[in-house]
């Protein structure tokens, strides 16, 4: 299929953009139309949702994106339209925390999501989404220490993610420092 367009943008509506690529214009189902501008030149990874009576073209500003749509698409009751919307009104780490910690309310806020779909989401998808971990490599070996001692404490991955990013903050700590720092989060957020 379509794995990625590359082109610029020609146009776009609220929750749509035409891509320009080489004098084809694609029209794609987009989440972060207030993230364009025209005749940006812009990248796409792509998904191609064929039904019975519609054919149509959802684009993602990464892989990684892409998957997490892929995963909300499997959930039962849970269609393309209302995943793309989902990705459009929160960031994808928000969309997956509320997910790992069973947010209901979260999930409910989103459009089209009702009570009945929000547990399904959290039924079929906890636990088997981890945060794209795709900045690990930009990690410190001190922070990627503090986070396998964070993980073998039992903490979720969700919360060792958001520690994560605040432990971030503070650069060229030792692992130690790091650990004690994400503890300290930790417990302030449980309060």
């Amino acid at each position: 299929m379509i794995a990625f367009i590359r082109g610029t943008v020609a146009a776009y509506g609220a929750d749509w953009i035409i891509v320009d690529n080489h004098g084809m214009g694609w029209r794609v189902a987009y989440p972060h139309t207030d993230r364009v501008r025209l005749n940006q030149d812009i990248q796409i990874f792509t998904y191609m949702h064929i039904s019975e009576n519609d054919m149509a073209l959802y684009g993602f500003e990464s892989l990684q994106e892409q998957d997490l749509f892929e995963r909300l698409i499997s959930v039962k009751g849970l269609g393309p339209k209302t995943a793309m919307n989902m990705l459009g009104r929160t960031t994808m780490n928000r969309l997956i925390e509320s997910i790992e910690n069973g947010d209901v309310s979260v999930l409910k806020s989103m459009p089209g999501i009702g009570a009945k779909t929000a547990s399904q989401i959290i039924l079929d998808l906890k636990g088997k989404l981890v945060t794209h971990e795709s900045d690990d490599s930009k990690l410190s070996d001190e922070l990627k220490d503090a986070a396998e001692g964070l993980k073998s404490l039992g903490y979720k991955q969700a919360e060792v993610a958001q520690a994560i990013r605040e432990m971030a903050k503070q650069p060229g700590l030792t692992s130690e420092a790091y650990l004690k720092l994400a503890l300290q989060f930790l417990m302030k957020k449980v309060r």
